[in-house]
Order: C-alpha cells, then sequence, then structure tokens
C-alpha cells in the first residue's frame, strides 16, 4: 500500500511503482543482466525492463521456475526479449561458468543489476567455504562484475551509451557489525548474527558500488554504478525468520511496499535519464538518500576490495 511517502526531487516517491518511473522510456538495443529474477522485484524489474525495450538476460539458480515466469510475460508482452541462463551466486565456478558463457555470446551488456540475495539465514558456508550471506550477496556479485567489466566498458564505447551497474542493496547495512566488515571474523560461527551477517552483506553491496565506482571514474570509463535500498517488501527473503514471517504476512499488506513498489528505485537507477553521470550514490524510494558513515567509508570500502579480490584468487 505505502501511501504516506512525499515525492523527492526526482518526482517520485516510496509509492510510485517501477512501470510509473520508466514511463515514456526506450530502451530498445539495450541489454541488461538481472540475478535472481526468479521471484520477488527481480521478477518485476525482469518485467518492466523488458516492457521498455530492454533485451533482459535473467541469471538464477533455478531455470524452471525462471522459464515459467519468461513465459508468462510473454504472453502479457509478446515483444519480450528475455533469456535464461543458470546462475549460483554462492558458487564461485558456477559465477565463472556463467560469466564464460556470456562473455563468448557476443551479446553487448549496458546494464548489470546484482539483486539476488539472501536474508537472516542460520549459519551456514558456502560452496567455496565462505559464511553464506557474504558469499552469496556479496562475493557471487563482486566476482561477477569483475568477470563482466570488459564487456561492459567495449559495449559502452562501441555504443557510445552510459553503462550501468546496479547493486540492490538494503537499508539494514546498518545491523551491520560494530566494525563493518569483519575481514579476520567472515566464518567465525561462535559469534554469528543473523543480523549482522545481513547486514555486513548489504553493507558491502555499498562499498562494491562506491569503490569501483571511484575506480572507472578515475579511468574515464563512461559506467556508473549505484546502490540502492529497494524499501520494505513483501517478499519471500523473510521465509527464515519464522514466526515473524507469518506475523509480516498478515501485516505486511498494511505496512510494506508491494513488489511493483519494491522494483521501483532498481529501474529507476537502471534507466531513468536523471541518473545519467551519477555514480557513487545510494538510492531510496527513487531519490539519491543519505549513508550513514560506515556506508561512505573509503578506506573501509578499498579494504573490501583487496579482501574481496584475494578471496576469489584463492578459489
Amino acid at each position: 500500500m505505502w501511501p504516506f511517502s512525499k515525492k523527492g526531487i526526482s518526482g517520485f516517491s516510496g509509492s510510485s511503482t517501477a512501470e510509473q518511473v520508466t514511463h515514456g522510456i526506450d530502451a530498445i538495443g539495450l541489454t541488461a543482466i538481472v540475478t535472481g529474477a526468479s521471484s520477488g522485484i527481480g521478477v518485476e524489474t525482469m518485467r518492466v525492463l523488458a516492457l521498455r525495450g530492454v533485451h533482459v538476460i535473467v541469471a538464477v539458480r533455478n531455470k524452471v521456475a525462471a522459464n515459467d515466469i519468461k513465459e508468462a510475460i510473454l504472453k502479457e508482452i509478446p515483444s519480450a526479449k528475455i533469456d535464461v541462463m543458470e546462475l549460483d551466486l554462492s558458487s564461485l565456478e558456477s559465477v565463472k561458468k556463467f560469466a564464460s558463457e556470456f562473455n563468448s555470446s557476443g551479446l553487448p551488456l549496458n546494464i548489470l543489476i546484482n539483486n539476488a540475495g539472501i536474508m537472516l539465514c542460520p549459519f551456514m558456508l558456502s560452496k567455496d567455504n565462505i559464511e553464506l550471506h557474504f558469499a552469496t550477496n556479496h562475493l557471487g556479485h563482486f566476482l561477477l562484475t569483475n568477470l563482466l567489466l570488459d564487456t561492459m566498458k567495449k559495449t559502452a564505447h562501441q555504443s557510445k551509451k552510459e553503462g550501468r551497474i546496479v547493486n540492490v542493496s538494503a537499508k539494514a547495512y546498518i545491523f551491520a557489525y560494530p566494525e563493518g566488515i569483519r575481514f579476520d571474523k567472515i566464518n567465525d560461527q561462535s559469534s554469528y548474527s543473523k543480523w549482522g551477517a545481513y547486514g555486513q552483506s548489504k553493507l558491502a553491496n555499498i562499498l562494491h558500488a562506491n569503490e569501483p565506482a571511484r575506480r572507472l571514474k578515475d579511468d574515464g570509463v563512461d559506467i556508473i554504478v549505484n546502490s540502492l535500498h529497494p524499501g520494505i517488501i513483501l517478499t519471500n527473503l523473510s521465509r527464515h525468520m519464522s514466526v515473524i514471517d507469518g506475523i509480516i504476512k498478515v501485516i505486511g499488506k498494511l505496512v510494506m511496499k508491494n513488489v511493483p513498489q519494491g522494483a521501483a528505485t532498481t529501474c529507476y537507477v537502471a534507466l531513468h535519464p536523471q541518473v545519467k553521470g551519477v555514480s557513487c550514490e545510494y538510492f531510496s524510494e527513487s531519490n539519491v538518500a543519505k549513508l550513514r558513515s560506515q556506508g561512505r567509508d573509503a578506506d573501509l570500502a578499498n579494504n573490501l576490495w583487496d579482501f574481496s579480490m584475494n578471496l576469489i584468487k584463492d578459489k
């Protein structure tokens, strides 16, 4: 429902939908990858991008579910261009395989939306023995972005169109551990906290937008990188919250955004002309928003970059 938000400088608010923030935008000729587009706001992001003419590559673990969604969208939008590819972000091997297949396809890449994520799950390790929130929400996207960056640079140069990388974070970054990123305790089960681990991974999403944005700007590359908070949305991300999940489902329709509203900021940052040239920013409700100090910490962002590079080199 979300009826109480005010419009910001962009002219949009928390009640704006993905279709509304992209109304009138012709994105024919653009190609985008959207991770995690088999449920929730990822599906709506995929649908609205396709509606505006974008060729969408859906990167998901569950290809069967994604293909069913693709067929449903094609019935609604016969002109939609959607392809489904397998990607498990918790596996660096899967990320490498996906990137290799995409880069070998010869397709351009204008937009990369790092959307997939897990939330508040019990302590688990990924296939690469890395805490699952950090592995899935951050490290998989970190490697994916690095492996696709040359294709994005080539596309931006040849098409003369700005490339855009969009990291879907969350305001829950404020629940990160006190030190922000626990570089020396990533896999420490004894001090593990669901909220701390989730918040840490969402903070990493923000820092992973800020550091590449700085590096690309310094290199003069026409690619912008931003992060965002989609809002508090009724999706299946809360499935690990047991009793709380039931309460959320009861009251969620009254106090939370619906999925079309939840996908709005992602679609705005990915497509809207107002965002052209805007990089290293954090968006909420389709407007630039303020970050707490950890989200603006350049040293922490640089340290995360080095830490992540070492992790992917070791695997």
